[in-house]
């Protein structure tokens, strides 16, 4: 279904247009504000990758940074100068991201502190990740919410408690355990990823879903899925099959091509 064509006030579509480790992307629309969560890709791939799925960059109103890695924030200077797009983002992390290059307007929020982009209400949250400031998100209006919570080490009860009540949630599942532990990494990194500040692995990931679903939750997508230590199949299976009265659908976010346009 074509974005555009959607009008009612009260539906929320989204589309992950990249997810993982060489970048990632989220775009969500209420058919009146768009946005882009990210853009962890160079701006040419992320305006291919959004007309493949019938979305045009040019109609953008903005651009919402989680945190300064360089897989969330590769386009975002080229994309905020080409479309005079304004970025979002705390103060801390624009200090620490000064790759980002001269912006057509920069916002900086607080977690916590909810803010308004044109019919969309954004409330940033604190998530546990090795970056100076980073940030999970729930986007709507009227009552019906997007959550967004990847790139982080520990699913604290903050991170619980605003996402639940979303009809979509992106959630991050990096690793298999198993895998991490018996893969090629090195011992300081294997260390990062499973710390605190590090990435949910597909076991917390299932046992956070296990405390929030809810009925009228539609989607989930798993996220910044390891192209080292997981697989779409283990994550999926991982998932699905802990929690056998999820009535939401659940997809794999892919790292080279976008997902499905979700509406909610």
């Amino acid at each position: 279904m074509n974005e555009h064509l959607i009008h009612e006030s009260d539906t929320l579509t989204l589309c992950t247009l990249a997810s993982g480790s060489r970048g990632n992307s989220i775009y969500i629309s209420d058919g009146q504000t768009r946005l882009l969560v990210d853009a962890g890709l160079s701006a040419k791939e992320i305006q291919r990758r959004m007309q493949a799925v019938g979305l045009n960059p040019s109609e953008l109103d903005g651009l919402i940074v989680s945190h300064e890695h360089s897989d969330h924030i590769q386009g975002i200077g080229v994309l905020s100068r080409r479309y005079k797009l304004p970025v979002y983002l705390t103060h801390a992390t624009y200090l620490a991201a000064a790759r980002l290059g001269k912006l057509h307007g920069s916002h900086h929020f607080q977690c916590g502190s909810p803010f308004q982009i044109g019919t969309l209400k954004v409330h940033p949250f604190s998530i546990s990740h090795d970056a100076k400031d980073p940030a999970g998100f729930t986007i709507g209006r009227n009552g019906k919410r997007i959550g967004i919570a990847t790139d982080l080490g520990k699913a604290t009860v903050m991170v619980s408690d605003h996402l639940s009540g979303c009809g979509l949630i992106v959630l991050e599942a990096n690793h298999d355990p198993r895998m991490l532990e018996e893969g090629p990494y090195p011992w300081h990194l294997k260390q990062r990823i499973r710390g605190r500040s590090g990435h949910l692995s597909n076991l917390e990931s299932r046992n956070l879903l296990a405390q929030i679903q809810h009925a009228h939750l539609k989607y989930v997508v798993l996220a910044h899925l390891s192209e080292t230590n997981n697989t779409a199949e283990k994550a999926f299976s991982e998932v699905a099959s802990a929690i056998p009265h999820l009535t939401a659908k659940i997809l794999v976010a892919n790292q080279d091509q976008p997902g499905p346009l979700l509406t909610i």
